[in-house]
């Protein structure tokens, strides 16, 4: 008897991933081949990275959503675009028992963070196809720019 009540009880996570998957990616380069060549100084970048979620209706399985994160890359060299890179990488997610007002910051926080690395080095690849050295994106605070798009007041619900 005492097994019995000293034993784990049986809780399946309540959140799972259930797919990752590039939904949409560009590489314009409309200066090769001669933005390419040897000696050029380094273009300035410009990165944009925003997020969003949206509910997947399924009768089987509970709070299904897609989050997909959008990440942007535009290096200029002089005023002129040297190339854009475009990614939106795409997570299907339950949340299962997760409580509904953690569902919000979940979906933009914590989604996006597990995302990030896989969507990182799709950039540095595609940029690194493209001729130009690989795009090594800084890790990113997806808590910070919750709030900063969303303020205290959603913060203070989770």
């Amino acid at each position: 008897m005492a097994d019995q009540e000293n034993a784990p009880t049986e809780q399946g996570m309540p959140v799972m991933i259930h797919a990752q998957y590039i939904k949409d990616m560009s590489f314009e380069n409309p200066l090769a081949p001669e933005s390419l060549r040897a000696g050029q100084n380094k273009p300035e970048m410009e990165i944009d990275i925003s997020m969003e979620s949206n509910p997947i209706k399924d009768d089987n399985i509970k709070s299904l959503y897609e989050v997909v994160l959008k990440l942007s890359a535009t290096a200029k060299r002089g005023g002129e675009v040297a190339f854009i890179a475009e990614l939106a990488y795409g997570v299907t997610v339950s949340l299962g028992d997760l409580p509904e007002d953690q569902h919000h910051p979940f979906l933009l926080i914590e989604v996006p963070r597990q995302a990030f690395p896989f969507a990182r080095q799709i950039m540095g690849n595609i940029t690194q196809q493209g001729g130009y050295a690989p795009l090594l994106l800084n890790p990113v605070d997806f808590q910070a720019m919750y709030l900063q798009r969303f303020g205290k007041k959603q913060d203070d619900a989770a």
